[in-house]
């Protein structure tokens, strides 16, 4: 049964702790009205009840201004009858104060004589009772007036407690003024910080400030709000983090991105506190999902997602949970599982494509039995087109909200059938024996968290301060050489000046874009030359340019003219252009292999276009070597491709004669090798198979004259062997001969003098004359 009206006082009583101490006269005045509201009401009541359960006469009770006698009789007349009930419902403000009396003569009280019955048409009224004294108390402190004089020690206990109440409720208090509150923190820093009231005040302190700090954090402020998040005990209050965490998730599941950010900053530096919240947010969501709680499921399914997103939890928990989902479809799972799926779709296909088909294939099966609701059919119908778009408006992990490097993130393998411990014991208030050991220990680390230092800010500034003195003086001292020796530095040598030097290529990499916007953006080819001579490409970079015509021609599906009439206009423009695709011809050539089939016949073809108008020289025929050893099957198809291009514009005739014109022999060389006969081969072999035989007519006869030649060749070598077997046995007679004639006498010496004189005058009959003068002479010597 529930308490009478009566006993209400002295349950809030025994409730609020009074029962140790009297109560002074605002309280009591305060009980005493919420008593009489009480009272009144529960009168009415009674009235209405006796009203009605009364056939022909009704009771009622008159009630004086002060007294709570109450008279009344029955009538049975229907005038009396009326009147009285009109008389008792405008009574009833006088039985409050009945209903006042009835309670005070309840309550616990020392004997006190009753109050004077007073006649309804009186007004007298009865002085109130004294309030009752405390149990247990003396006689002086139960004695009217005395407890109001000099509070006893259990209220003053009493007050103390309701003022700790005030200061760190469950709610938070109530609102103190800024001077109250600083002298209460100024009394509690009084305190002994290894007290148990002292610990609680910081605990409520401590559990103030991340709810604070959790409730206003957003994509704007994150970054501030991590490093003041961290300067709060988080290794202390860390049910208190996970308990704010999923608190605020739940009331605004759309800011879920960003406390998984700030879930996934605190997990690198504090692993203990990611690992609780991913274990608390699984038992959510199972105990939601048998509950059959959609909106508390969708809402921990939301943080489960994007836990996976910033790698916080596993990609398989993602999967599990879909699975888990989709096994006995409800319209509210499949609803629920929708929604899971565009949160970490985006992640699922780069790290689990395999696993996200096997999802939709399951939602394709769904949508094919068509068992659920037609709402949620649409639904799925919405994720396939999301899927088609690569989720891109579901980001996984937003640009702003990317605060940890991948390799730095921990991540939790826990799936929905583990035994996790949500460890609820952490978010209630425990008295510490080390508290100052373990705040010491959470300071340091803290410090290594936020990169502090452990010294003192002054050690810093004077550090700092020493160090720019130094410097100072150190310019000064420089200076001052300086102007001495006129020098510009120390080792006597003038101060260069350092160039900046951009390594990253950003003006290369602009230039590339707009070279590339401009050619894919025009509409013909004499627009875009006009728009890229206009772009003052700096020298040395002409060949920018060379490369990114050549590469667009090769992404077409087939050739367009457009690029062949565009290197044309250039190459025709200045020379260097011409200069600058010939050495694109030679690049391209020896990474042909690379090509494939459609891309190498486009190069092909924009190639075979330049030279047909001589935008460049056939002087790049001299880079293709055609023999076995030197050409591979991408060349030869470049060069065939090439080469029937040129036939098909200026023809066969033509071709062959600018093939054979002699002062172009050495640069069309490798294309018709005349050195090997097995290249010859080689040569027309290719040129018979491509269908440009007649190319071939010198090779033929080149190679039919080849025995002849080589007799020829045999020959010549022969008698140039003779020849000098010859000269060598005529060297040989003549050393014989010398030595001989060297071996002779004296004597004989005249005659072989004149028979020398003899035969060379025989031997040269135009200078006789001389000849004769001469061996006169040697005779008469």
């Amino acid at each position: 049964r529930s308490p009478s009206p009566a006993s209400w006082p002295r349950l809030r009583r025994g409730w609020a702790g009074l029962d140790s101490g009297p109560l002074s006269a605002g309280e009591r005045g305060q009980y005493l009205v919420g008593d009489c509201i009480a009272g009144g009401v529960m009168g009415r009541k009674r009235d209405r009840s006796a009203s009605t359960s009364s056939g022909g006469s009704r009771s009622t009770r008159k009630s004086g201004g002060s007294s709570g006698s109450s008279s009344g009789s029955s009538s049975g007349s229907d005038s009396d009858a009326s009147t009285n009930s009109a008389k008792s419902r405008g009574s009833d403000r006088p039985r409050k104060r009945s209903a006042v009396d009835k309670v005070s003569r309840d309550d616990p009280a020392p004997p006190a004589p009753p109050p004077a019955a007073v006649d309804g048409g009186s007004g007298g009224s009865s002085q109130p009772p004294p309030p009752p004294p405390a149990r247990g108390a003396s006689a002086a402190a139960a004695a009217p007036g005395a407890g109001q004089d000099k509070p006893s020690s259990a209220a003053q206990a009493f007050l103390e407690q309701e003022a700790r109440q005030k200061l760190g409720g469950r709610t938070g208090g109530v609102y103190i003024p800024p001077f109250k509150l600083a002298a209460m923190q100024k009394e509690m820093a009084k305190m002994d910080k290894a007290s148990k009231e002292y610990q609680r005040l910081k605990w409520e302190q401590l559990r103030k400030g991340i709810n604070g700090l959790v409730n206003k954090v957003n994509v704007a402020n994150i970054k501030d709000i991590i490093p003041e998040l961290f300067e709060l005990n988080l290794v202390r209050g860390k049910g208190l983090l996970a308990r704010a965490v999923m608190k605020a998730q739940l009331a605004s599941p759309g800011f879920t991105h960003i406390y998984s950010a700030l879930v996934a900053v605190l997990n690198t530096k504090l692993p203990e506190n990611g690992e609780l919240i991913v274990k608390r947010v699984i038992v959510g969501f199972r105990r939601a999902y048998k509950r059959r709680d959609k909106v508390v499921a969708t809402a921990f399914a939301k943080f489960i997602a994007h836990l996976v997103n910033h790698q916080v939890a596993h990609e398989l928990l993602a999967l599990q949970l879909l699975t888990v989902l989709l096994e006995e479809p409800t319209d509210d799972s499949v609803e629920i599982a929708v929604n899971f799926t565009k949160e970490v779709g985006q992640l699922l296909e780069q790290l689990s494509p395999r696993g996200l088909h096997a999802i939709f294939e399951r939602f394709r099966g769904i949508l094919h039995e068509g068992e659920i609701d037609k709402r949620v059919q649409y639904t799925i119908e919405g994720l396939f087109a999301v899927r088609k778009s690569n989720f891109s408006d579901f980001l996984a992990v937003p640009d702003e909200l990317d605060l940890v490097d991948r390799n730095d993130q921990i991540t939790f393998e826990f799936g929905l059938d583990d035994k996790l411990d949500k460890q609820e014991l952490l978010d209630v208030f425990r008295a510490e024996k080390d508290y100052e050991q373990n705040e010491r220990m959470w300071k340091s680390l803290r410090a290594e968290i936020l990169g502090e230092s452990d010294d003192g800010s002054d050690a810093d500034s004077e550090s700092g301060s020493g160090s720019e003195d130094s410097d100072s003086d150190s310019e000064d001292e420089d200076e001052e050489r300086g102007a001495v020796g006129g020098w510009g530095g120390p080792s006597g040598l003038e101060e260069k000046r350092t160039e900046i030097e951009d390594l990253t290529e950003q003006d290369l990499i602009n230039l590339r874009r707009t070279i590339y916007l401009t050619i894919m953006s025009s509409v013909g080819f004499e627009e875009c030359a006009h728009k890229l001579a206009r772009l003052n490409i700096p020298p040395g970079h002409e060949m920018e340019l060379c490369n990114m015509l050549i590469e667009c021609c090769s992404q077409e599906r087939t050739y367009l003219r457009y690029y062949g009439l565009l290197a044309q206009r250039f190459c025709l423009m200045e020379r260097r252009w011409t200069g600058t695709f010939d050495r694109g011809f030679s690049e391209q050539y020896t990474m042909i292999h690379r090509l494939e089939t459609n891309k190498l016949r486009n190069v092909a073809k924009l190639f075979a276009h330049l030279v047909v108008t001589d935008a460049i020289p056939w002087t790049c025929f001299e880079y293709i070597r055609l023999n076995e050893e030197e050409t591979t099957s991408s060349s030869r198809i470049f060069v065939k491709i090439l080469v029937q291009e040129v036939s098909e514009a200026i023809g066969i005739a033509k071709l062959k004669s600018r093939f054979s014109d002699p002062y172009m022999g050495q640069v069309f060389a490798g294309l018709f090798p005349k050195e090997n006969p097995r290249d010859t081969r080689f040569a027309i072999n290719y040129w018979t198979s491509i269908g440009l035989g007649a190319l071939t007519d010198g090779l033929r006869q080149h190679l039919k004259d080849a025995p002849k030649r080589l007799r020829e060749q045999q020959l010549a070598l022969a008698r140039q062997q003779a020849e000098m077997a010859r000269n060598a046995s005529s060297s040989s007679s003549s050393s014989s001969s010398s030595s001989s004639s060297s071996s002779s006498s004296s004597s004989d010496s005249g005659s072989s003098s004149d028979s020398d004189s003899g035969s060379s005058s025989s031997g040269s009959s135009s200078s006789g004359s001389s000849s004769s003068s001469s061996s006169s002479d040697s005779d008469s010597d």
